[in-house]
């Protein structure tokens, strides 16, 4: 399994299993529907500015896998080891964002 770049999919390892992780409309609702008073345009403006947090990381890689099929809950990524660490995580919520607005691979 690996993620399909042309399908705005992203791959990402949890406690040693690949997930393909993909924003798809109601996981971006979802996600955007926590972000208090900001838009996901506004949170894709921090990103591209270096100005993100590791809630921003992990709101998006939790999006991403629920738009992958995933049932878990943000609480459950807690204790999981993601494969490359915080960059790692970092890496495939930049990805998601890109792919999911700019379409296709990168």
């Amino acid at each position: 399994m690996m993620g399909n770049p042309w399908a705005g999919e992203v791959s990402l390892v949890l406690d040693g299993v690949e997930h393909d992780l993909k924003l798809t409309l109601g996981a971006l609702a979802e996600f955007e529907a926590a972000l208090d008073d900001e838009t996901v345009l506004q949170l894709i403006e921090r990103f591209e500015a270096g100005q993100f947090s590791t809630r921003d990381v992990l709101g998006l890689v939790v999006a991403g896998l629920r738009g992958g099929g995933w049932q878990g809950r943000s609480s459950d990524l807690l204790s999981v080891e993601i494969e490359g660490g915080l960059l790692g995580a970092t890496k495939a919520a930049a990805q998601l964002l890109a792919r999911a607005f700019a379409g296709g691979a990168d």
